[in-house]
């Protein structure tokens, strides 16, 4: 069965980059036909997605944050890592990585990882 696993520092200072990873067993990131994803929730709101990078390494932002988001991936290692920088105690939030069929689903479409606690701190 698939799994999805994120990973990284839990606290970052205010203007520094934000770098999470998204380690996947049991399925290939890059399986035909999937796009792989981040998506936030902060504290007190929704669900945000963020953007993803389909089985084709093509990527794909939310255009709110589209000047400080990257994603990219390490077939060898099947992960996909989140950058998103310039980051204000605004991105504090619990991070999920997922798998989706369709660009921009969130939950309770497709998979996702347990989600890892961020927050932005001086």
């Amino acid at each position: 069965q698939e799994q999805l696993q994120e990973s990284g520092p839990g606290l970052v200072k205010p203007s520094q980059t934000l770098s999470l990873t998204c380690t996947v067993s049991g399925g290939s990131i890059t399986t035909d036909n999937v796009y792989w994803s981040w998506i936030r929730r902060p504290p007190g709101k929704g669900l945000e997605w963020m953007g993803a990078i389909a089985y084709s390494g093509n990527t794909y932002y939310s255009p709110s944050l589209k000047s400080r988001i990257s994603i990219s991936r390490d077939t060898s290692k099947n992960q996909f890592t989140l950058h998103l920088s310039s980051v204000t105690p605004e991105d504090t939030a619990v991070y999920y990585c997922g798998r989706t069929a369709v660009i921009g689903q969130l939950p309770p479409f497709g998979s996702w990882g347990q989600g890892t606690q961020v927050t932005v701190s001086s």
